[in-house]
């Protein structure tokens, strides 16, 4: 489904009923906004993965502009203030009173902003893997430093410059470095699991350039840390204790600010924290949900 707003059009799909039977009424359930990673990423990572989380929420995928199917455009469009802005544009255009935000990686950080601009619009906030300011920049750096391959170095160089010249070129560097995002990575997967990782290649439709945007501009002077008081809906902060990218001390520096929030540290993961403790993952969201939002 595309919604057109904000002058380009944006994708986005649902999953789950909106409302259910409850006694003798219709119960509401909340809905969830799923913001991917990247930037440059789009929806597809999420699904099946997030599935069970529908049975408690409405969840909304949404692929940022120039991202998956949503259009294209002007490079210089794919900002962190346009997502944003889109985020909200789409809440209106859905006739939506207030929503809960999901996100991971950059997903979280425009979660972050969103939640600090519009905090009289959300319910609730959860954010995975991700960062209140352009210090993980460093962080991860030294962190590559120290636990990288000259491979995988030479490749995130791509991503500091923000100088992928294709999406060939940005999958390449996904599939360099994924050893440092999985923390359970199979070095030596079977044909089944080449063959889906292939697979969810081919199903997903990156957008480079909006990594390049990111990484050689806008996230170099991304900082929300003292803004993040303005924070009221309950939230729910989850770091990997082996992430690399955005470190365990990112979650707990927005931890320290946010008045209501609940910091869950997964001591088996690294960035992606549905790949190393899914069953973890869904019990720590579903338990949230049923005791902040429901």
């Amino acid at each position: 489904m595309y919604a057109k707003i904000n002058g380009t059009r944006i994708y986005f799909d649902v999953e789950g009923m909106g409302s259910v039977p409850d006694g003798p009424v219709m119960r509401q359930k909340p809905v969830c906004f799923v913001l991917h990673g990247g930037p440059g990423g789009d929806h597809t990572l999420y699904k099946p993965y997030l599935t069970p989380l529908s049975a408690f929420m409405q969840l909304v995928y949404i692929d940022n502009r120039g991202s998956g199917s949503s259009d294209e455009g002007p490079q210089s469009t794919y900002t962190l203030e346009n997502n944003v802005e889109d985020v909200e544009a789409l809440r209106q255009y859905l006739g939506l009173e207030k929503i809960v935000i999901l996100g991971q990686s950059y997903g979280g950080i425009t979660a972050l902003s969103y939640a600090v601009k519009y905090p009289e619009k959300l319910d609730g906030l959860i954010v995975i893997t991700t960062s209140p300011s352009f210090r993980f920049l460093e962080r991860a750096k030294q962190n590559l430093a120290e636990k990288g391959t000259d491979e995988q170095k030479s490749m995130a160089q791509k991503l500091w410059d923000g100088s992928f010249a294709s999406n060939e070129e940005f999958y390449q560097y996904l599939e360099m470095t994924a050893p440092l995002y999985s923390y359970a990575h199979n070095s030596q997967p079977t044909e089944e699991e080449i063959q889906k990782g292939k697979d969810a290649v081919a199903r997903s439709k990156f957008c480079y350039q909006a990594a390049n945007e990111g990484f050689q501009g806008f996230l170099r002077g991304y900082d929300i840390i003292d803004e993040l008081h303005k924070i009221t809906a309950p939230t729910l902060i989850i770091a990997g204790r082996h992430d690399w990218i955005t470190p365990v001390e990112d979650s707990q520096e927005i931890a320290e600010k946010i008045p209501d929030n609940q910091l869950v540290i997964f001591e088996k993961s690294s960035h992606m924290v549905m790949d190393d403790e899914y069953d973890l993952f869904i019990s720590t969201v579903t338990g949230f949900v049923q005791a902040k939002l429901t």
